[in-house]
């Protein structure tokens, strides 16, 4: 596997590069790192694909933005771009989750060239007259207030209980320690915890119907992921053409937090994907 650094607009991405084959390329939710999209699975690089997986702007070992609101998914978008353009990739499949749906989303319909086909995880799209709602953006604000007082349990303090079934509380705890405790630049991710929820990465769903590559949709059951609700993920499916719709299994743990099963997905987009 080969590591390296993107640079763009003065920000330092990191990104690591493994297997030989079509190209896959990774992007993660926000306050998580490029191994939170298929959990450490090799999956996809066993089957034949090139991995391609970077730590977003202020997350994980990339640098922070030049300034505090840059972190916009125009900023994050044209980071996909600069990545696989130093990766020398003219299209990929881009699979993303929460954050990294929404910015592989960006890049398929701002720079649809790039793209051969989409996996999207988990998305949670706001519209703009709710991007503002003083409510929404109040719990946020206390998260990155958290992070920039109190480190990681200031975070987890914020946070509170975590609003799934009691049998997974304690391993989604334990999921938010490590993933916070994985970046380089915890202020960075701050600022980014109050700028990301403030971007509009599409100003409708109907813009949804633009996209022309193979889709898949992955969407969590509420109970296990009510932050990214699935009525949400139902209807990226029902507005993209042809998209294919993913949900959980009952009495399963959730498809998104399931490293091989999400690159076994990824590879049907992959074969079925227009190169």
């Amino acid at each position: 596997m080969a590591e390296y650094v993107v640079k763009r607009e003065a920000v330092e991405l990191a990104v690591s590069d493994s297997g030989e084959g079509t190209a896959v390329v990774l992007a993660h939710g926000l306050t998580a790192t490029r191994r939170y999209v298929v959990m450490g699975s090799t999956a996809l690089e066993r089957g034949g694909h090139r991995v391609i997986a970077y730590d977003a702007r202020g997350h994980g070992a990339s640098s922070p933005a030049q300034a505090p609101g840059a972190y916009t998914y125009a900023d994050l978008g044209g980071d996909l771009e600069a990545v696989l353009d130093r990766a020398g990739v003219e299209r990929a499949v881009v699979a993303g989750a929460s954050m990294g749906a929404h910015t592989a989303i960006w890049l398929a319909l701002n720079r649809p060239e790039r793209v051969a086909g989409l996996v999207v995880i988990t998305p949670a799209f706001v519209r703009p007259a709710e991007a503002l709602d003083p409510r929404r953006l109040a719990r946020w604000d206390a998260l990155s207030d958290g992070l920039r007082q109190g480190g990681v349990e200031g975070f987890v303090e914020a946070y509170g209980e975590p609003p799934v079934p009691e049998r997974w509380r304690e391993t989604v705890l334990k999921v938010i320690r490590q993933r916070l405790a994985a970046h380089r630049h915890p202020l960075a991710l701050a600022d980014a915890l109050r700028i990301v929820p403030r971007s509009i990465p599409f100003e409708s769903l109907d813009r949804l119907a633009a996209i022309t590559v193979p889709t898949t949709v992955v969407a969590s059951d509420d109970e296990a992921d009510p932050e990214h609700p699935r009525a949400i993920g139902e209807a990226y499916a029902a507005t993209i053409p042809g998209a294919r719709l993913v949900t959980d299994e009952p009495g399963r743990s959730p498809v998104a937090w399931q490293g091989s099963a999400l690159s076994r997905l990824i590879a049907e987009t992959a074969r079925a994907a227009r190169w």
